[in-house]
This record gives C-alpha cells, structure tokens and sequence, in this order.
C-alpha cells in the first residue's frame, strides 16, 4: 500500500453532547451551500421571487390590523397599530420559520443523508442561519416603517435596550434550533407530529404578545403568557424602538437559559437518533 494513501474511519460520536465544531468548520463550504440552496429555494418559480419576503408580512400586518385593530378592538397602548403588528411579525416569523424548517430535516434529507457523510447538524444550522437573511430584508421593511413614524409621531421613543436586538436574535436562534433538533428526532419514528407541529406553531402566536401588548392580558392568565420564553423577546424587541411595553433583563435571562439548556438536550437527542435514523425513515 501507498505509504501516502490514508484510510478514514467514519464512526458515530461517543458524546452526545458533541457539536462536532471540527467537523462543521471543515465542511464550512457545504454548510454555505445549503445557505444558498435555502435562500433560492424559497420562493423559486415564482413570479414575485423575492418581493414576498416584503409581502408577506405586509400582508399578516394588514390582516391583523383589520382582525385584531378594527373588528375585535384590541389596544396598542398608543404604538401606531401598523408598527406594532409589523415589529411584532417580523421577529416572531424569525424563530416560527427555523422552528418549522428545522422540525423535519431528518425526513427532509433522508436521501442525501443516506448517500455521502457529512456533519447532519449543518442541515438545522442552514435553515437557521438563512433565515437570518430573510429577517434582515423583513427587518429592513420594519425599520422604513419605524422611521417614518419617528418623524411623525412623537409617542415613539427608542431607548439604549435597541443594542439588546442582536442578543434577542441569538436567543431565539438557538432556541428554535433546540426544537427544532428534539422534534426533528422523534419525527423519525411518528411522521404524525409534523402536522401536530405546524398546528402548534400557528397557535403558540397567541400565546406570545404579537398582537396584543402584554398590559391587556388579564392578570389572572398573564402567567401563561410570561412562561413562553419567546414572549419577553417579542415584547422587549418592541419595546426597543417604541418605549412602549415592557422590559425585564431577568425575564430575557430566564429566556436565554432556558435556550442554552434546550440547545444541548437537542444536541444530546439529535446525535443519538443520528445513529440509527435510517433504519426508521
């Protein structure tokens, strides 16, 4: 045998706490691959292509202000109605858009899986990070919006926690990764959970103060809504760029660790089921 030839062993991770960060940096130029393949993806063959990354929450914010502004009534503790629907979609479809795109990507990548080696986690890790793209366009949109009720409307008040926003984006990166890894591996086995989930993702909105200010939650149930880790996230982005609402650092600190603790349990699950996944999908 050549003495320059090398044999490499593949063998599953002894740790199932192991990020394979080695693994991920030398496979960096897949991993943007499927950054790009994504992004095109979205919206290819379309005929607006990526102009829907404007009309769709345009269109969510217009529905809302005619559903939950006019109809039911619902206040916006003097935010501009507008502006708050759109604060308020724009980061919530961030974390509902990994979380949904990441809770499939055993079933989603049986086949390439099943054919050539590389880390599995690149997959979730690309769905989150060109989503990332996705919510700077929406975010772009969001800020016009602002802009233009800055100059107009006095109630507006930005304040120092807008240096928070990349932070709030981290948190919710990660936690959408960690359920989107856990459900993606018990998905494998009971494919049902797929519908259950994309039903569940449509409730959880709800739950969480994007269409409604948590003031105007009756005391006895705003419980509920502060348990969900994504609730202060959404209400202090907001609170951000209008003054309005409310801001906890501990409750942005309970969110963020219950993120990381959520991230390794995803891990741990994930490289478990990694290992004999293909016998089930």
């Amino acid at each position: 045998m050549d003495s320059a030839s090398k044999i490499s062993t593949i063998t599953p991770s002894k740790s199932f706490f192991d990020l394979k960060l080695n693994e991920i940096w030398n496979y960096r130029d897949l991993f943007v691959l499927f950054i790009k393949r994504d992004i095109t993806v979205s919206y290819k063959q379309t005929i607006l292509g990526p102009l829907w990354f404007f009309i769709q929450p345009l269109l969510t914010t217009l529905l809302f202000l005619l559903v939950f502004g006019k109809i039911a009534g619902i206040s916006t503790d003097g935010v501009p109605p507008i502006l708050f629907y759109l604060g308020g979609i724009t980061i919530w479809n961030y974390f509902s858009d990994s979380l949904r795109l990441t809770s499939d990507t055993f079933v989603k990548n049986a086949g390439l899986y099943g054919k050539i080696y590389f880390p599995r986690i690149i997959t979730p890790l690309s769905v989150v990070s060109s989503n990332l793209v996705k919510f700077g366009i929406q975010f772009s949109l969001f800020l016009a919006v602002f802009l233009y009720y800055y100059f107009n409307n006095s109630q507006i008040q930005p304040n120092i926690t807008l240096f928070l926003i990349p932070f709030y984006i981290i948190i919710l990166a990660i936690m959408s990764l960690g359920f989107g890894l856990i459900i993606s591996a018990v998905t494998t086995k009971y494919r049902d959970l797929t519908f259950l989930i994309q039903f569940g993702i449509q409730l959880w909105i709800y739950i969480t103060p994007v269409i409604y200010p948590i003031s105007k939650v009756p005391e006895k149930y705003r419980w509920i809504v502060m348990v969900n880790p994504v609730s202060s996230l959404v209400e202090s982005f907001k609170y951000s760029f209008t003054g309005s609402g409310n801001f906890s650092l501990g409750r942005i600190l309970y969110s963020g660790i219950f993120s990381i603790i959520l991230f390794f349990a995803g891990v741990a699950i994930f490289n478990r089921t990694e290992k004999t996944f293909m016998d089930t999908v």
